[in-house]
């Protein structure tokens, strides 16, 4: 990773793109830097995604609430103000929103 110059991220004029899950849509908000990606992600209701994770990732929840699903059956609630870590191949993840949620998700080449 290259060092990463003190900048701001005003997320009202980053771009919102839209990712189908299996169920409901995800709306991501993007920032790519060398080596980190950092992105503003909120599920809509009724939120299930389309596919198992195998990526790293720190995960905070902004608002409301959602559950990380494990392939092995384990589910973890996350509700406003909690956080996750995971490193890359670590586990096989997936989120599952029931009303509604937005995440702060940060991954990069730090959690290889």
């Amino acid at each position: 990773m290259s060092k990463i110059p003190f900048q701001t991220i005003h997320w009202d004029s980053i771009e919102k793109t839209e990712h189908k899950g299996e169920t409901g849509t995800a709306y991501w908000q993007t920032l790519q830097l060398d080596g980190l990606r950092i992105r503003k992600v909120k599920y809509s209701e009724g939120y299930l995604a389309d596919h198992w994770c195998q990526k790293g990732h720190i995960v905070h929840c902004l608002e409301g609430n959602f559950i990380s699903e494990m392939d092995n059956g384990e589910q973890v609630q996350l509700s406003k103000g909690m956080t996750y870590v995971v490193s890359d191949d670590a586990s096989s993840h997936r989120s599952v929103s029931t009303n509604g949620v937005e995440l702060l998700i940060i991954d990069g080449d730090f959690l290889k």
